[in-house]
């Protein structure tokens, strides 16, 4: 018998589930009934409406009573259909652990765990790891299931170990793909399909090479990462090179950006206002810090706008939100943010003072200064709310004459503040 989410009797002294509880939450895989518990089985028997995939439902057939309701075209994240049959016996089929990257999380988000019961199976996250005897807890997972395959890119370290569940059977070519035009062709690419069932199929090819015919729709992609000279690898610190950087002059270079980051203080899950964003690498790297952490970045130039989106990309954080527009009026309506980057725009009427009446209490500002008008706002604002007011100055070697020399680049003066109350530039320090 599988293993539960919630630990029960044995069935010989098992009680009736708690009535409250009318949804139960079925993963099943590849070799469908057969891979049951009696206690998944039983749900699925009981259950007066049976909510699934099509495939889903069709290896179910055999023990649903009730009726059989697939799921809407396209998918309801809502989960109306469920949500209106709250209180009697529902059943909801998914693939392996509902759980893990699964139709369990949406659920969640509208019913809470005293109302379901769940009985998962082994994810093909688990499969996969089984087949080719990885240890699990040592190598990196990532859904691709519906999502851009950039996710993958901060991933990418030579060495590493990574398993990709994938959204079709054209995911591995476009991930293979991937992988060689950014360095990493390479890389050994395993193809599983169909994992748990009869049709089980396990392939290996280079990326820079993959060619494998008939592809299962079914499919997740281990990937042994290697890298040739000059592939795209991300260091793992704030600063990075503005090389990497698309942009056209309009960005935090790397030392300002390395103590602004720092300033910052990113937290696990926390969002982040980049005000004036130009190149977006400060949002960037933010969300390079965990893949929890969240960033909108607001930028006037619609030229601008759109070279941040290709570096998001790039960079391997597509769920970076741009907002194409001038603040103020462009942050009317966002969510509140944990934390505010001003790096540009910040002297302009109303942009100062919404940003810090928006400010989460507990969350940090932090505004960058090269001009005097600007420089008098931190000023200002350093004098009525206090906080840490720095002035950095960095200068690089560079030629002169014959000889070598250092190059001073602009000073930026830095504001950091944290919102202990609902304070704002009319309020006392």
């Amino acid at each position: 018998m599988r293993m539960e989410c919630r630990t029960m009797p044995p069935e010989s002294t098992q009680k009736p589930l708690n009535q409250s509880r009318w949804l139960s939450i079925v993963g099943i895989g590849e070799d469908g009934v057969a891979g049951l518990g009696d206690n998944a089985r039983a749900a699925i028997a009981s259950a007066s409406v049976v909510f699934g995939g099509r495939r889903h439902l069709d290896l179910a057939a055999s023990l649903i009573t009730g009726e059989a309701r697939p799921w809407p075209t396209p998918f309801d994240a809502t989960m109306r259909d469920v949500m209106v049959l709250r209180g009697q016996k529902v059943c909801v089929l998914a693939s392996g652990d509902p759980f893990f990257f699964g139709v369990g999380v949406t659920l969640s988000r509208h019913v809470g765990p005293e109302e379901f019961t769940a009985y998962p199976a082994p994810s093909a996250f688990s499969l996969a790891a089984s087949r080719l005897g990885w240890p699990l807890q040592d190598i990196e997972t990532v859904s691709l299931h519906g999502r851009p395959l950039d996710l993958i890119r901060p991933l990418l370290y030579p060495g590493r170990r990574i398993i990709a569940l994938t959204s079709d059977e054209n995911g591995p070519a476009a991930l293979a793909e991937l992988l060689s035009r950014t360095g990493f062709g390479p890389s050994r690419m395993t193809v599983l399909e169909a994992l748990g069932g009869a049709e089980e199929r396990v392939r290996s090819q280079r990326a820079d090479e993959f060619a494998l015919p008939d592809v299962d729709v079914l499919n997740v992609v281990a990937v042994e990462v290697q890298a040739e000279a000059g592939a795209c690898i991300l260091p793992r610190t704030s600063g990075l090179d503005d090389a990497l950087f698309e942009h056209d002059g309009q960005i935090t270079k790397r030392e300002i950006r390395a103590l602004t980051l720092s300033a910052l203080a990113p937290r696990l899950g926390e969002l982040l206002w980049d005000i004036g964003a130009g190149s977006g690498s400060v949002g960037i790297e933010w969300m390079l810090t965990d893949r929890s952490m969240r960033a909108i970045a607001i930028e006037a130039n619609p030229g601008r706008a759109t070279r941040i989106g290709r570096n998001a990309l790039a960079f391997g954080v597509p769920g970076l939100r741009i907002v194409e527009g001038e603040a103020p009026a462009a942050l009317a309506g966002l969510p509140q943010p944990d934390a505010i980057f001003i790096g540009g725009g910040g002297s302009e009427p109303g942009v100062f003072e919404t940003a810090l009446e928006a400010l989460k209490p507990g969350g940090r500002l932090v505004a960058n200064a090269v001009t005097l008008e600007m420089e008098a706002v931190l000023l200002a604002a350093h004098a009525k709310l206090g906080g840490e007011l720095i002035r950095m100055e960095v200068s690089r070697a560079a030629p002169i004459g014959g000889m070598s020399g250092w190059k001073p680049a602009m000073p930026v003066t830095q504001w950091s503040w944290t919102k202990l109350r609902s304070e704002t530039m009319g309020a006392k320090p």
